[in-house]
């Protein structure tokens, strides 16, 4: 039986707020991409620990991934391999200009198998390639880096980019074993989703 942990939203809130220093100190990040749905809500509350005195709250962007295979004969799927974009950023209007010479910060709640980041880093990637060449802005440098909540130690399906995972521009704000993590956003009842989470302390 596959361990579960349960999360509760206070955790994720300081989770964020630990992370906050070391993402604005060494990420430097003036545009954030949540990958939906574990994504955007540590996107939020990152934000407001993110903002300086004086300066615009950082604009977040949303994309939408699903991660899925099918097992054989078997109509059930499971997490797997094969990613299919359910929402994207516009690539003919100002959302892909906007990410041109930006540091860009990729926020996800967990990084299990890894796929998914990979997916996510090498088409936007990929994209802002694209739209650098169609607007003549080939000299602007795009950086992307990437925070978790959680991640698994475990062997990872998907690989980062060395200029990612190589060069400090990951970060993780806690580290687990292989287990189920339950959100407080995936729960039909927070109040026992609390209660199981408080059991485990």
């Amino acid at each position: 039986m596959v361990e579960k942990i349960y999360v509760t939203y206070n955790q994720v809130h300081k989770l964020c707020q630990q992370a906050a220093e070391q993402i604005l100190n060494e990420f430097h990040p003036n545009l954030m991409i949540a990958i939906g749905g574990g994504g955007y809500v540590p996107a939020r509350i990152l934000r407001s620990f993110l903002k300086k005195p004086g300066s615009p709250n950082i604009p977040i962007q949303a994309i939408g991934l699903s991660l899925y295979e099918s097992f054989g004969t078997d109509p059930v799927e499971g997490p797997g391999t094969k990613v299919t974009r359910t929402q994207w950023l516009d690539l003919s209007s100002l959302e892909m200009a906007n990410l041109i010479g930006k540091n860009v910060l990729i926020v996800d709640e967990v990084d299990d198998t890894r796929t998914t980041l990979e997916y996510a880093v090498r088409e936007l990637q990929k994209d802002v390639e694209e739209a650098k060449q169609k607007l003549g802005r080939q000299g602007e440098k795009t950086t992307f880096t990437i925070f978790v909540l959680h991640n698994k130690d475990k062997e990872k399906k998907g690989e980062l980019p060395k200029e990612i995972i190589g060069e400090g521009k990951y970060l993780a704000a806690h580290m687990v074993g292989d287990v189920w993590i339950c959100y407080p956003w995936e729960a039909t009842d927070i109040d026992e989703h609390d209660r199981l989470a408080n059991a485990q302390k």
